[in-house]
């Protein structure tokens, strides 16, 4: 594992302050997003805890509502900011490039608005069905956080980058993962089901049944950005993340409830 990767891997998809000990530049911002499934899945564990401390002396309503504005927090909405920016370039947008330039405008329109307090919504109904049981939201933020940064980063270099900004935050990560990167990506995540596997969250059909559900998320997602845009850009992928986060949590109740 290389340190200096995954210290600028949390810098990227948090607000973490950390030190990255050597310089900064395209190649390292690329070579960091195959560290992107291990830091979800660490934030995910950081919310089950904080949810756990929660419910030991507030309601669930409440508990949830601070659990979804810590991981605003924590992330500093990096990937809510990106879903919004879609649904507004997406739907205010006719040509590519006035969705382009809508999505890079820092303003929020009503598309974007209203996508994200449903969004919001969505998931405060979710995480308020799986608290039946206290380890079925722990396992379900562990995977869903997990999961979804897997799903999309495993976008980059599939569709070309659809955004010719030298500024943009994204471009430099939007370089095709090499084998090795896929590799620890991909392990990251298979690690995390194996562990829910062992726990009992899932049988071995349902983990295969989770992997597939996230597959077709992440084959419509594709085919939804190409139609838009005929690429893809770091909006997208956040948009990409916050889909899969709520298709992980659907494929909980389902099985759970």
């Amino acid at each position: 594992m290389n340190k200096q990767r995954l210290l600028l891997a949390v810098s990227f998809l948090t607000r973490i302050p950390v030190q990255v000990p050597a310089p900064i530049d395209d190649t390292s911002l690329n070579e960091a997003s195959r560290y992107f499934a291990l830091v979800g899945g660490a934030i995910g564990a950081g919310l089950a805890l904080l949810y756990c401390f929660l419910q030991s002396f507030l309601p669930n309503e409440i508990s949830i509502v601070l659990l979804l504005a810590a991981g605003l927090i924590l992330t500093g909405a990096f990937h809510e900011d990106g879903f919004a920016d879609v649904w507004d370039g997406f739907g205010g947008g006719w040509s590519t490039s006035q969705k382009l330039t809508i999505m890079k405008d820092s303003r929020l329109g009503t598309y974007g608005t209203a996508a994200l307090v449903l969004l919001l919504l969505a998931k405060y109904q979710q995480l308020m069905l799986l608290t039946v049981q206290v380890s079925w939201i722990v396992m379900a933020l562990i995977c869903a956080h997990t999961f979804s940064r897997a799903m999309a980063t495993s976008i980059i270099g599939l569709l070309l980058y659809a955004q010719e900004d030298a500024q943009s935050k994204v471009k430099p990560v939007a370089q095709s993962l090499s084998a090795d990167g896929r590799q620890v990506l991909y392990a990251s995540a298979g690690c995390v089901l194996l562990l829910m596997w062992l726990l009992g969250a899932f049988t071995l059909l349902q983990c295969f049944m989770l992997v597939g559900a996230l597959w077709v998320t992440r084959l419509l997602c594709i085919k939804w950005f190409k139609h838009q845009l005929g690429g893809y850009t770091g909006d997208c992928l956040g948009a990409a993340q916050q889909i899969a986060e709520l298709v992980i949590y659907s494929f909980c109740i389902q099985v759970w409830l």
